[in-house]
């Protein structure tokens, strides 16, 4: 919050120190002060956009191509924006991308936009401004049509765009094609821009990057063991008990190799240097699933699993050892300061939240929606949801096994289930949801989750690995240029998608994950400053494009849209043209308003009213 105040507290101070200047005649007639927006006005530049012009017929060529594009692009938005306010008033629950602070492109007050990249970000929106303004002028000298000025607009001290004004008369007396043109030329350059950045991006950026050997930590829990030791994000694990790990599952083999010590000894490259530290191991259940057999919920804090039967455990693997075949065990829980204990004789095994209409276990009996405790598969020990998958992963579709379980009333009940093809891999498939983890808990004995470094790399177009891509829920579009950008657009909202992180770029201690090779090693960090202009110059173009082709005036698609409905009403007869124009291009603005207020404004506004 101080932060915010004292940037207000400037905001204003600057506003009514230029408010001032201006009105008492101090300021250049090239200086012009509204609010905190000040913009600075030049003739000059005119020259350079009438020798760029020379290849007349070759620019309106493009301008045609990008104004067939924006044409495309006007009707997808217009039925995207539509859908997506009476999605948002259906929603009983909005998702974080309809928080109205997320609707910003503003680093740190947008969840999904970290303050770290706020360089890159302003470098990009800047860069995106005067391409898209200056090809406005470019067009404007292609179509004979004069420029009064151009210039920059600033809020405060910050540059935030660019502008080109065209003479007004001049403007009115170009033919309608030629303004047309003129008002597509601006997403038609951000468009190419794009292009050209994705494809350095794509190429000879993220080529010359690999994934450094060793477990990357995304993320350590509170209170988890691995925060006790002062692991932090953007750590990179490299030795586990004397032992050099290359990647999340040779760090997974190191730990239970070491787990008759359960204080493990861990050698951490944190991008500074290395360092030694002693993870001293404490079972930790860090979520649970709603009625599950322990009656316990996790919320902030975590909840350790102290013994079983009797038997002290600190690892996930002391605790499997301890149960055994058995189909059910006597767990001792706690909190993290010792209190609240609790023992509980449970079923230990694969948790199912929820049991799928016409799956093949509900045709074998099982009520739907009904949870339950899968402990034995065929005579196979079911203690988790890893022994479950791998158990169906061996059976082949169409055979019967039998499926031993506990019910929500602790019944033990048996089910003979034909298995069909698993939908994403090898094997059967018995149409249950399965919670992660044993009966109903989500186990750690360390605290830290794996940052999916390969993964993103991959996904940008590098070669993040082998098997990187496995179980990464839009893998699949990493394999063509379109789907590339579609991922590159999609990343900082990676966690709507499914991934486990959001990716902002190669900011922060993220960098940690990856080496340089080849030609771009000689930066060292100016590669990854580089690789994350080039990201952010592309998102934020491609942004900037979609959203002035909204039919919408005074954005460029609204001019098009009067430019269209203008050639349209010409052909009919009616009196007058002018006011059905005004009719088509002010209730597509009214439509456009409706939604994009939905979607930003619309549970909220039900809520207060009680609707929802």
């Amino acid at each position: 919050m101080n932060t915010v105040l004292w940037v207000l507290t400037g905001v204003l101070a600057y506003t009514a120190a230029m408010t001032w200047l201006r009105n008492r005649g101090i300021l250049p007639d090239s200086v012009r002060v509204s609010g905190p927006l000040t913009t600075l006005h030049t003739r000059r530049g005119r020259m350079l956009l009438e020798r760029l012009a020379g290849p007349r017929r070759f620019w309106r060529a493009v301008a045609n191509l990008g104004l067939g594009g924006a044409l495309v692009a006007m009707v997808g938005s217009f039925v995207l924006i539509v859908s997506s306010g009476l999605s948002a008033l259906s929603t009983t629950q909005p998702s974080a991308i309809q928080q109205p602070q997320n609707f910003l492109i503003i680093p740190g007050v947008n969840e999904f936009l970290p303050l770290s990249v706020a360089p890159e970000i302003v470098g990009g929106l800047a860069i995106a401004m005067v391409v898209h303004e200056g090809a406005h002028g470019l067009l404007c000298r292609v179509e004979g049509i004069e420029i009064d000025s151009m210039g920059l607009v600033f809020l405060a001290i910050l540059p935030v765009g660019a502008f080109v004004e065209p003479d007004e008369e001049a403007t009115q007396e170009a033919s309608r094609g030629a303004r047309a043109r003129m008002f597509a030329a601006g997403v038609t350059a951000n468009v190419v821009l794009t292009v050209v950045v994705f494809a350095l991006l794509f190429g000879p950026v993220v080529g010359a990057m690999s994934v450094a050997p060793g477990y990357a930590v995304g993320e350590v829990n509170p209170g988890s063991p691995a925060a006790d030791a002062d692991l932090t994000r953007g750590d990179r694990i490299v030795e586990v008990a004397g032992e050099p790990v290359a990647d999340a599952a040779e760090f997974e083999s190191a730990l239970a190799d070491a787990d008759a010590d359960a204080d493990v000894s861990m050698l951490v490259d944190d991008g500074d240097g290395e360092r030694e530290v002693t993870v001293e191991r404490e079972l930790q259940a860090i979520g649970s699933a709603g009625g599950n057999p322990f009656g316990v919920t996790v919320e902030d804090d975590p909840i350790v699993v102290a013994a079983v039967n009797g038997e002290p455990v600190r690892t996930e693997s002391e605790l499997l050892g301890a149960v055994g075949d058995d189909e059910r065990a006597t767990v001792t829980t706690e909190a993290t300061d010792g209190a609240n204990v609790t023992e509980r004789e449970v079923p230990i095994g694969a948790y199912v939240v929820g049991v799928q209409e016409d799956g093949p276990i509900a045709d074998a009996g099982a009520a739907v929606g009904e949870p339950l405790t899968i402990v034995e598969i065929d005579g196979d020990r079911i203690r988790d949801d890893d022994a479950l998958a791998a158990t169906l992963q061996e059976r082949e579709p169409g055979t019967t096994v039998e499926v031993i379980a506990y019910t929500a009333a602790d019944e033990r009940v048996s089910y003979d289930v034909e298995l069909d093809p698993h939908p994403n891999r090898e094997g059967g498939f018995i149409g249950v949801s399965v919670f992660p983890g044993t009966s109903g808990l989500a186990l750690d004995d360390v605290g830290v989750s794996e940052y999916p470094a390969g993964a993103y790399l991959e996904l940008l177009g590098g070669d993040g690995g082998e098997d990187a891509l496995d179980g990464v829920p839009i893998g699949g579009l990493a394999n063509s240029a379109l789907g590339l950008v579609f991922v590159t657009l999609i990343l900082p909202l990676g966690s709507l998608f499914g991934l486990p992180f959001n990716f902002a770029g190669f900011a922060g201690g993220i960098t940690n994950f990856y080496v340089l090779e080849g030609g771009l090693a000689f930066l060292g960090g100016g590669a990854f400053l580089f690789a994350n202009l080039l990201f952010w110059t592309g998102w934020i173009n491609i942004q900037l494009a979609l959203f002035n082709c909204l039919p919408a005036f005074p954005l460029d698609g609204g001019r098009i849209l009067r430019m269209v409905a203008e050639a349209v009403v010409s052909r009919l007869p009616i009196g007058d043209r002018h006011a059905a124009v005004r009719t088509i291009t002010v209730s597509s603005g009214l439509v456009m308003l409706f939604g994009l207020v939905s979607m930003v404004f619309g549970n909220q506004i039900l809520s207060a009213l009680g609707l929802m």
